[in-house]
């Protein structure tokens, strides 16, 4: 199987690469946290590159691109741990071109400009991760649709121009697309562990657009987008915090030798490397999946997330141990780094969670034997 990227593929990652570089330093990034975890002006920089288009057609104005594109830049934007949710523009675009109604169909150019930002609001209060039955309903009046409950942790919730919400219909679930200054919506937004931010968002007969009556199917794709994209973003934060604890124990000393001298050290960086190639390969192997049938991209993307879950847990713990007291410095990157992995470990399901799914799915062969 040919891994190699195509020449299209590396110049989006080489154009993604400068611009974290460039134009989201650490400085910003921690002015942008002061200021309370996002900045719309850093949205609209990724709108400009093209980003926010990945996944809509280009019959809507994206660019029809697909799960490697994404994974390409998702690394790049991980490196510079970019608190800004284009995860967020992955889903809506998929999901919106993939299920969406003509009328759900129409967002889709200003998704792709940036214009406009729709995040997935679909976790609540003691779901645990399930994504069955949701608490939240919705109602049908005379071919118009309102939408009430409560929805946890939704990423810049307050900042949004509009949610899809799975929802309660008739017995079944539905997904639809409700609008941040609809009547009956209401948002209280506050800061997240990684710097970023998100909201609790509450919907009292709030007017929505129906974006499709199989929410459930949708629902189960947006989440696996996620999946793949949190896959990507991780390992692109596992790079820098790898290389950067090489070079402290090349640099730091103690008793007149640096540490990387100590061979056990010189062993806990290697199982650092190991762990990172194992979450690249497994990124690699949810990304290539992430189009594949239903019941076996569902396997696939808990199975990728679940070593995701080991390897970000392991590295970033073993990052600050290495560094000592400097590790946990709110001044110092590495403890950014650990904070970022922590939360992307609970994003969609954390490992146990994953393990779970795992575990569910595994038959009696585990797919060796016919």
């Amino acid at each position: 199987m040919d891994f190699d990227f195509s020449e299209d593929q590396e110049q989006l990652r080489d154009a993604t690469r400068k611009w974290v570089e460039k134009g989201y330093t650490f400085e910003r990034r921690q002015s942008i946290v002061k200021a309370g975890g996002f900045s719309r002006d850093v949205y609209n920089e990724l709108a400009e590159l093209g980003l926010t288009a990945l996944f809509v057609p280009e019959s809507d104005g994206g660019m029809g691109m697909g799960p490697i594109e994404a994974m390409v830049v998702m690394e790049e934007l991980g490196r510079g741990m970019v608190l800004e949710p284009l995860t967020q523009a992955l889903i809506a675009g998929a999901v919106v071109a993939g299920y969406g109604s003509a009328e759900a169909k129409a967002w889709l150019a200003r998704i792709a400009s940036g214009e406009a930002l729709v995040v997935l609001a679909y976790q609540e209060r003691a779901a645990r991760y399930a994504l069955k039955t949701p608490q939240t309903t919705a109602t049908q009046t005379q071919g118009t649709y309102q939408v009430s409950g409560s929805k946890s942790v939704v990423p810049v919730g307050d900042q949004a121009d509009a949610f899809l919400v799975p929802a309660q219909l008739a017995g079944q679930t539905a997904l639809f697309l409700v609008e941040r200054q609809a009547a009956g919506v209401t948002t209280r937004g506050y800061g997240t562990q990684n710097g970023g931010r998100a909201a609790e968002v509450t919907f009292s007969h709030s007017p929505a657009t129906l974006v499709t009556l199989d929410g459930q199917t949708a629902l189960e794709h947006s989440v696996d987008i996620g999946l793949a994209a949190s896959c990507a973003e991780a390992v692109g934060i596992m790079d820098p915090t790898v290389t950067v604890t090489a070079e402290y124990l090349n640099t730091r000393k103690q008793f007149g030798v640096t540490l990387a001298n100590f061979q056990a050290l010189r062993h806990r960086m290697a199982d650092m490397k190991m762990q990172l190639e194992l979450a690249r390969s497994m990124s690699y192997y949810a990304s290539l999946k992430l189009n594949a049938p239903a019941p076996e991209r569902r396997a696939a993307l808990s199975r990728a997330k679940y070593q995701l879950g080991q390897s970000m847990r392991f590295v970033g713990q073993q990052a600050v141990q290495l560094h000592g007291g400097i590790g946990v410095t709110d001044e110092y990157i590495v403890s950014h780094y650990f904070k970022a992995l922590t939360q992307l470990e609970m994003s969609f399901g954390d490992s146990l969670h994953h393990l779970g799914q795992v575990s569910d799915a595994m038959q009696d062969t585990a797919g060796v034997f016919a």
